[in-house]
């Protein structure tokens, strides 16, 4: 019986290493909240390097803001050039309903990618009430959801290597 596995970790979060070093990903970070948007991309980029991907075969595209990250997601999976595509930055609530706008569109948009694409995109968009909520969930001290993100990104694609293996069975 073939069985997938639904964790790229082991027990102790040791991650399972093989050869990445042909290995193309992607993040696409909006720039609206640039500071945080830059703790994402360095938690992002120390995970890549933690397991053995070159920052080098990292394309990191800056677009405004979140509203804007499923268009070039889009445009980045429609290469066929990455094995995920990692999208990241902050929507902060403010006073008006421009927050749900934003933070809605951007989330249906990756899940449109994901439901009618191959290439995992993955919602490493923080959407927090404040900016210290933000700020929190993208400290690099702490649990960095740059970093998070990349690991998803990284289990997804062991997880569609698997079910294609099951496909070929």
């Amino acid at each position: 019986m073939n069985e997938i596995s639904s964790n790229l970790f082991d027990i102790y979060g040791e991650p399972v290493w093989r050869d990445r070093s042909n290995e193309h990903y992607a993040i696409v970070a909006g720039n609206f909240s640039k500071d945080i948007t830059e703790q994402l991309i360095a938690g992002a980029c120390a995970e890549f390097k933690r397991h053995a991907i070159a920052l080098g075969n990292v394309d990191c595209i800056c677009v405004p803001g979140a509203f804007e990250i499923p268009m070039v997601c889009a445009s980045l999976v429609a290469l066929k050039k990455h094995k995920a595509v990692i999208a990241l930055g902050a929507v902060i609530r403010g006073e008006t309903p421009h927050f749900e706008y934003v933070a809605g569109e951007c989330a249906r948009g990756i899940a449109q990618l994901n439901l009618h694409g191959d290439t995992p995109v993955i919602f490493g968009v923080l959407t927090t009430d404040t900016a210290e909520q933000a700020n929190a969930r993208a400290d690099p001290q702490k649990k960095n959801k740059g970093a998070a993100a990349v690991r998803a990104g990284l289990e997804m694609v062991s997880v569609l290597k698997q079910i294609s293996e099951l496909r070929e069975t």
